[in-house]
C-alpha cells in the first residue's frame, strides 16, 4: 500500500470510527488535519490496552499499594485484598484463589507490591488462558454467518463495522444484514459503513421483521458468492422477554434458510455494566446460542475484571476486546496481556525464551 493509500484510509477510519460512533459520516479533516494525522505515530496494541484498561489497573496498583507497603501479609491483608479484587469485579472465586495464592508464598512475612500484583498477573492469566481462542471462519461454509446480539448500546454496530472493515481487508466478500430494523440510524450507519468497504448492505423497510430479513439476507449472500454475512440485530435488554422471544425467532428463521445457520453467535458487551454482565452472557446463551464474546469499552471503567468473572463462570471463548472507537482498538484477545495489563505490569513482549535444559 502506498503513503498516500495508507493516510487515505487512516483518515477515512477516523471519520468513521470517531469519538462515541454515534454519527455515521463526519465532516472531513482539512488538510493540515490529515498532514497531522499522518505523522501522528501510531500506538501499538500494548499502549492502547494499557491506556484503555489504566482506570482498573490504578484501582488495583493502588489498593495493593496501600495494602501492602511496610505491612506483613496476614490474615487482615489478605481480606483487604480480596475485596480490591471484588470491587475490580474479578468475582468471588478468581478474588479468592488469588488471594489465597498471595497467602501461600509469604504469610506472616513482608511482601512488596510488585510481588502482589505479579501473583495477581499469573493467577488471572491462568483463569483466561483456556477461553482466549481466535475467531476462525470454516471456509467450507459458504456464506458463512454470524449473527451479533448484544444489549442497547453494547457497541454491536460498531462491531461489526470493524470486523468488516478487518476481512475485507483480508479480499473476503462480506455482506451485512441490518437487522436492528426499528432505528433508521441503525441502518443507515451500516448502509454508510458497507459503502466504504465495498460491502453490500441487506435492509428492509423501517419496522419491518428482522427474522424475514434474516432469511432474505442468507439467499442473498448465498447468490452472490459472499464468504462472510454479518447480521445486525436490535439491542434489546436481556430481562425483556417479548425482545428475547424475537431474537429466538430470528435463529430459528435463519435455520430455516440455511440449517446449520448460524454458524456462529457472538455476544457482544460492554465492560461498563459491571456485573449485569454476567446475566447477560447467561440469558443470551440460552436463547440465542452464544458461541463466542466480543467485550467492548473496556477503556471507560474501573472494573474491567469482570472478564475474567465471566470467563470463570461460563467458559465461553473470548474472541475480541475493544478499548477504544478506533478501527485500531478492536483486536483478537490474548490472555496473557490482558492480565499483564490489568495487573499493571510490562508486557515482558521482548523477553528471551528460556534457555534449553541440557
Amino acid at each position: 500500500m502506498s503513503t498516500d493509500d495508507g493516510s487515505k484510509k487512516r483518515g477515512m477510519f477516523a471519520r468513521l470510527f470517531g469519538k462515541g460512533g454515534s454519527e455515521p459520516e463526519a465532516p472531513p479533516p482539512a488538510p493540515a488535519q490529515d498532514a497531522q494525522e499522518a505523522e501522528a505515530p501510531q500506538r501499538s496494541w500494548w499502549q492502547r490496552l494499557t491506556g484503555g484498561l489504566a482506570r482498573t489497573s490504578q484501582a488495583i496498583s493502588q489498593g495493593v499499594a496501600d495494602i501492602f507497603t511496610k505491612r506483613k501479609l496476614d490474615a487482615l491483608t489478605l481480606d483487604e485484598l480480596e475485596d480490591v479484587l471484588l470491587r475490580a469485579d474479578l468475582g468471588v472465586g478468581a478474588s479468592s484463589r488469588i488471594t489465597q495464592a498471595v497467602g501461600k508464598a509469604r504469610y506472616d512475612k513482608d511482601i512488596a507490591p510488585e510481588e502482589v500484583r505479579a501473583i495477581l498477573a499469573s493467577e488471572v492469566e491462568a483463569v483466561l488462558d483456556p477461553v482466549a481462542r481466535p475467531f476462525e471462519i470454516d471456509e467450507t461454509k459458504k456464506p458463512f454467518i454470524i449473527l451479533v446480539v448484544g444489549v442497547n448500546g453494547s457497541g454491536k454496530t460498531t462491531t461489526i463495522a470493524k470486523l468488516a472493515s478487518k476481512w475485507t481487508g483480508e479480499g473476503k466478500k462480506v455482506i451485512l444484514a441490518a437487522g436492528d430494523t426499528f432505528r433508521a440510524a441503525a441502518v443507515e450507519q451500516l448502509k454508510i459503513w458497507g459503502s466504504r468497504f465495498d460491502s453490500e448492505v441487506v435492509a428492509g423497510k423501517e419496522g419491518a421483521d428482522a427474522a424475514g430479513l434474516a432469511f432474505d439476507a442468507i439467499n442473498r449472500a448465498r447468490e452472490t458468492g459472499a464468504d462472510i454475512l454479518l447480521m445486525d440485530t436490535a439491542g434489546r435488554l436481556q430481562n425483556r422477554a417479548e425482545l428475547m422471544a424475537e431474537l429466538e425467532k430470528i435463529v430459528r428463521v435463519m435455520k430455516k434458510a440455511e440449517p446449520e445457520a448460524p454458524h456462529a453467535v457472538l455476544l457482544v458487551l460492554d465492560a461498563t455494566v459491571g456485573q449485569n454482565a454476567l446475566q447477560q452472557v447467561e440469558i443470551f446463551g440460552r436463547v440465542a446460542g452464544v458461541t463466542g464474546l466480543v467485550m467492548t469499552k473496556l477503556d471507560g471503567t474501573a472494573r474491567g475484571g469482570i472478564l475474567v468473572a465471566i470467563a470463570e463462570a461460563y467458559g465461553l471463548p473470548i474472541h475480541f476486546i475493544g478499548v477504544g472507537e478506533g478501527q485500531d482498538d478492536l483486536e483478537p484477545f490474548t490472555a496473557r496481556d490482558f492480565a499483564r495489563a490489568i495487573a499493571g505490569l510490562d508486557a515482558e513482549i521482548d523477553a528471551p525464551e528460556p534457555a534449553p535444559e541440557s
